[in-house]
């Protein structure tokens, strides 16, 4: 069932997710300012995004454990914290130290804040509104980065560097109490949870939820369906827009600002599709992969610079990946029981986020490696250089698909045993015409 306060309670954890992605992608707007700020040289100011990412992966499983022992609630409310105290500490930073250790907080609260919230989900709703509303949440997310690189920008131009981090400091503050005032972590009348268990029977748990293979289904789901969209979105895409594409800061704006809107059209699509067909979910994921890999292979491919139409469809697909990557979580879900949904959760999420760091690396190591060589004399940024650099997508997006292939084996053989068999997809398609045909028929016959 849906209990009466869900949706407040949903509401409340959206605002958190909302607000700590806003938090997650400020500094992505800042790099001018923050490098006269801390006289830091260009490599220095992406060690902090790379740090914060590093310590968001790093703690996903940890807090995946304690969300399952403590609750959202309580998790909620110490990643508010974390993340307001890490923008107090950057609104008055003034060394590279003092940055480092805002975006350290602000990575440890942002890691706290997703894994809680989906946690709720399925504690208050009834469970076929689950997926539509995990994807709904994510998407929630994209405001949240609509926020940090609008509103937060203006106030960063207009009253400085302090006042806008102040502000984003202030909003974890409401979120806080919001959490702490409003948000309950079960409904009423629901089973209370078992004592807290052990340090052995923790591992015990993470164990048991790595050993299932939908958990692993979902990692290797979120691994390579979100990766490239974060790469894109929060490091390369913007220096391959302007510097190998030619684009001027206006037309990658409005490019990022139609990823955004792509990813929110995108969300309760998917939504509506994982719920109607949970057989299908991995299929849509490998076809997510292949339409990114396609779509980047265009872009490398073509001679010359590509024209505007090819990079809008690039930004598209890429969006995709975003509500694509919400599925692993439904893996998660559905594979495990309610007491390891935290853990199964933090697991998947790690996926992603793992990619992304490599990919991030390897990209730059690659950028580098030309430009030292002389492979590059377009310049470090230089079209011919990125279309060498950026091909580490195929590795991995080729290597996720195989993995993803080889572990839904495993998952049906699993499936099987309790008598669920998924059928081909041509024999599921015809199926479904069969059913199409036989509804027309009758809605012809009652006329």
């Amino acid at each position: 069932m849906t209990y009466p306060r869900a949706w407040l309670i949903w509401i409340i954890g959206v605002f958190a997710y909302l607000v700590a992605v806003s938090q997650r992608t400020s500094f992505g707007v800042v790099g001018l300012e923050a490098t006269a700020r801390f006289h830091a040289s260009a490599a220095e100011i992406s060690f902090f995004t790379v740090l914060q990412l590093l310590v968001y992966a790093a703690l996903q499983i940890p807090v995946g454990i304690l969300v399952d022992r403590f609750g959202s609630r309580a998790m909620l409310a110490g990643g508010a914290l974390l993340m307001g105290l890490g923008q107090l500490q950057l609104a008055f930073a003034d060394s590279i130290p003092g940055g480092v250790l805002g975006r350290v907080l602000v990575g440890a609260g942002d890691a706290m804040t997703f894994v809680s919230v989906i946690r709720l989900i399925p504690l208050w709703f009834a469970a076929s509104r689950v997926p539509l509303l995990t994807q709904l949440t994510g998407m929630s997310g994209q405001l949240g980065q609509l926020f940090s690189v609008v509103p937060f920008a203006l106030i960063l131009h207009s009253a400085g560097w302090t006042p806008a981090f102040l502000t984003l400091a202030g909003m974890s503050g409401l979120a806080l109490v919001l959490t702490v005032v409003l948000l309950q972590d079960l409904p009423p009348g629901h089973p209370a949870p078992a004592p807290a268990q052990g340090l052995r029977a923790t591992g015990v748990s993470l164990g048991d939820a790595w050993r299932q293979p939908g958990t692993r289904l979902g990692l290797w789901s979120h691994f390579t369906v979100q990766f490239s969209g974060t790469v894109f979105a929060m490091t390369w895409g913007y220096p391959f827009l302007i510097s190998a594409q030619g684009l001027n800061a206006g037309t990658v704006s409005a490019l990022m600002a139609l990823y955004v809107a792509a990813a929110i059209v995108a969300g309760p699509l998917m939504g509506s599709f994982v719920a109607r067909h949970p057989l299908r979910r991995s299929t849509m994921v490998l076809l997510i992969s292949g339409a990114t890999a396609a779509a980047w292979a265009a872009v490398l491919l073509q001679p010359g610079r590509s024209p505007l139409w090819l990079l809008a469809v690039l930004v598209v697909v890429l969006a995709i990946g975003g509500p694509g990557s919400m599925i692993g979580f439904d893996f998660a879900r559905t594979f495990n029981p309610a007491h390891r949904i935290g853990t199964a959760t933090g697991i998947v999420n790690v996926g992603g986020f793992i990619a992304a760091l490599l990919a991030i690396f390897l990209i730059g190591l690659a950028l580098d490696f030309q430009h030292g060589a002389g492979l590059s004399p377009g310049g470090l940024y230089s079209l011919d250089a990125f279309r060498v650099a950026l091909c580490v997508h195929f590795v991995l997006l080729g290597g996720g698909a195989t993995a993803i292939l080889i572990i839904r084996r495993k998952v049906r053989r699993q499936m099987a045993a309790q008598g669920v068999v998924v059928p081909p997809l041509r024999d599921a398609i015809a199926r479904q015409r069969r059913v199409v045909a036989e509804r027309r028929r009758d809605g012809g016959t009652a006329r």
